[in-house]
């Protein structure tokens, strides 16, 4: 079984940022893709930010040029760094490892920019 966690979310003000991580353990015998999605009330789940197994990176008009993706394949992380966050980047952020075409999921973590 694999689990993924996320951390680091908290409340921001706007214009400020956030650093995420996502940690996977378990039975994971090599280097996946991994994405952040993000799902804010009353909305449907969204892609925020991926990155394949060999470390390329892929971003939606909405995050490209203020978030991050990164991996740190030693201790099996997946970081988001986010910066320039505005209230409609508030929601609920998951961490999505792909291992061998299967979706393993975190709990999420919530991210809230107000001020």
């Amino acid at each position: 079984q694999v689990q993924v966690v996320e951390s680091g979310g908290g409340l921001v003000q706007p214009g400020g940022s956030l650093r995420l991580s996502c940690a996977a353990s378990g039975n994971i015998f090599g280097i996946y893709p991994a994405g952040w999605y993000r799902q804010a009330p009353a909305k449907q789940r969204e892609l925020v930010a991926y990155i394949s197994s060999d470390g390329r990176p892929s971003y939606t008009d909405l995050t490209k040029g203020r978030f991050t993706i990164s991996r740190d394949n030693a201790k099996n992380t997946v970081d988001l760094q986010m910066s320039s966050l505005q209230p409609d980047d508030t929601a609920v952020y998951y961490c999505d490892l792909v291992v061998e075409g299967y979706d393993f999921w975190g709990q999420g973590t919530q991210v809230t920019v107000s001020s």
